[in-house]
């Protein structure tokens, strides 16, 4: 009998999973709710939606941190209810690949198949798959190839930059810069310009309507506590005076781009200058990122319809392609 396989993309703020039973890729947001210390309250979306609002006995929170596995017990709890979810409580013997990043330590890597191996999922086989391989076969780039491919994958709490050669990395650097600071940004802008605390749903919320607002030429209407009166209030804020402070958070990453080009060996950078770099993971929509990353780099900047889903893409096509079946990872030593 033929297994079904997961294709996993455990983000900070998001998992990911392809399932081959049917073909589909399920989201759900990578957050826990605990009550009283050790009693689940809540999981994923549902949980989400108490974020900042749930009383001082139950707590919520992120098991990774920095795209990396901070708490692995409670990982493990979500990692189980969520496939339960996808299977409908069906969950059979199966086979995993997994995502991970490549510029972590291996302790922190392998922490990723000890997690599958350890969450009691029914897992027959696990491999793994550097993330930045993943994401180029999901936006379509034939990472087999001796071209040179630079992949910007705009995360969370991280950016991963990496530059990919016949199926390997040449190069890789974890940057710890993503949505969450994008979001304390606007928070403190905000703060600073118009007296009001807002909370990081809001200023998320605001960060993902930019281009629309941008577009449309008008303010962001945006509901917070005034600092001076303390009380409730809508104010008008202007979406320039956001951009340009988000600007500072794009110069972080087109700095550490710079850093991996200097590095880069002339012929890949041939290649990497005639194709340009492609831009994936959640925060890579955020409004004018993309054109300050192209004017920062000199680069044509390649970015998907659904940057989000672009490594469980990557992940369904070695499941389904034994083409690329040599870019797995198999847990002994961390050896291909």
């Amino acid at each position: 009998m033929r297994l079904i396989t997961y294709g996993i993309d455990l983000g900070t703020d998001s998992i990911k999973i392809y399932s081959s039973q049917d073909g589909k890729t399920y989201s759900e947001r990578n957050i826990i709710a605990v009550e009283n210390k050790n009693i689940l309250f809540a999981y994923g979306d549902e949980a989400y939606a108490m974020y900042e609002k749930a009383p001082s006995n139950i707590h919520i929170f992120r098991p990774l941190s920095n795209g990396v596995i901070g708490d692995i017990k409670s990982m493990q709890v979500l990692l189980k209810l969520f496939l339960e979810k996808v299977t409908k409580g069906g969950l059979k013997a199966s086979e995993y690949y997994i995502a991970i990043p490549s510029d972590v330590t291996e302790v922190e890597q392998r922490a990723f198949y000890d997690l599958v191996k350890t969450a009691d999922v029914k897992a027959k086989k696990i491999y793994v798959v550097n993330k930045a391989i993943a994401d180029a076969l999901g936006v379509d780039v034939n990472v087999k190839t001796s071209e040179g491919v630079l992949v910007v994958n705009v995360g969370y709490d991280t950016t991963e930059v990496s530059i990919l050669s016949l199926g390997g990395i040449v190069l890789s650097k974890l940057v710890k810069m993503g949505g969450r600071k994008f979001d304390e940004t606007i928070k403190s802008i905000v703060r600073k310009e118009y007296g009001l605390l807002i909370g990081s749903k809001t200023a998320e919320q605001l960060k993902i309507s930019l281009n629309e607002i941008s577009l449309e030429k008008k303010d962001a209407i945006v509901f917070g506590r005034d600092i001076v009166t303390g009380l409730p209030v809508e104010k008008s804020i202007c979406t320039a005076l956001i951009d340009n402070a988000l600007a500072e958070n794009f110069n972080t990453i087109i700095d550490s781009i710079k850093v991996i080009l200097e590095r880069t060996p002339p012929e890949l950078s041939a290649d990497i200058y005639r194709n340009g770099l492609y831009l994936t993971g959640a925060a890579s929509s955020v409004n004018k990122l993309k054109e300050l990353l192209s004017k920062g780099t000199n680069l044509k900047v390649n970015i998907s319809e659904e940057p989000k889903k672009s490594v469980t893409k990557g992940l369904e096509k070695i499941i389904k392609n034994s083409e690329f079946k040599s870019v797995i990872y198999e847990f002994e030593g961390m050896k291909r």
